[in-house]
């Protein structure tokens, strides 16, 4: 539907603000290349410089990341990402393993104490999802449906906090996730994440936290702890 808003000014707002929330509900995911200016003009009823306007804003809050020659590409789910993303660039991954071990393992002693029997169910299916992205050696599906899982994990903790800070993460740990898997993904590697579920279905928060806390800290390999080797199969 057209925009209407009399002044430039305003329609850039409309514009920036319908762009958010394209990206933030996942209509455009992260990686993904936005519409060319053209077609969004056309979409919103406005000139193309005042698209031009609105993908610049975003671009300088981290959101979009503009590629000359290539396109427009959604780069960050948040204003908050998009700075996190750019102030952690390049940070040491040990650190990044361990601050998403501190966060991942409180958010589950949480969970195990108010994960609802939806949650369980979204976990179920986000496990089988993550088992069968590595079953068809698909580095991206696999990516994807980790950083879902551990995710869920966190909301399952009922806390809008620690979900919207570790939602804002998400793109950091995602990238974090991407340079670790490296080379053929062989099924006796996979670290098998059913023991954290089981864990939050008994209500067990110690194990939860446990778990939630070695499959981040495993990531690098002089953390990794015998009693949280990769499973066999």
């Amino acid at each position: 539907m057209p925009l209407s808003a009399p002044r430039r000014s305003a329609l850039s707002d409309q514009v920036i603000s319908q762009l958010r929330g394209q990206i933030t509900s996942g209509e455009w995911p992260v990686g993904s290349r936005i519409p060319t200016e053209p077609e969004l003009a056309e979409q919103f009823g406005v000139a193309r410089n005042t698209v031009r306007e609105a993908v610049r804003a975003l671009a300088h809050t981290g959101l979009l990341a503009i590629r000359q020659g290539s396109g427009t590409y959604v780069a960050a789910t948040s204003e908050l990402a998009g700075v996190m993303h750019r102030r952690f660039a390049g940070t040491d991954p040990h650190h990044v393993s361990e601050a998403r071990a501190t966060l991942e393992s409180s958010a589950a002693r949480f969970a195990a104490l108010r994960r609802t029997e939806r949650d369980l169910r979204q976990l179920d299916a986000l496990l089988a999802r993550r088992e069968s992205a590595w079953g068809a050696r698909d580095k991206e599906a696999f990516v994807e449906a980790d950083t879902a899982l551990h995710l869920a994990v966190v909301s399952a903790a009922h806390n809008d906090v620690l979900t919207a800070l570790y939602a804002d993460l998400g793109d950091l740990l995602r990238q974090a996730l991407r340079d670790h898997v490296t080379g053929p993904l062989a099924q006796r590697e996979l670290m098998d994440h059913t023991p954290l579920v089981e864990a939050l279905r008994a209500r067990d928060a110690e194990t939860a936290a446990t778990e939630a806390e070695a499959y981040a800290l495993n990531c690098l390999p002089e953390y990794a702890l015998p009693a949280y080797a990769p499973v066999r199969g």
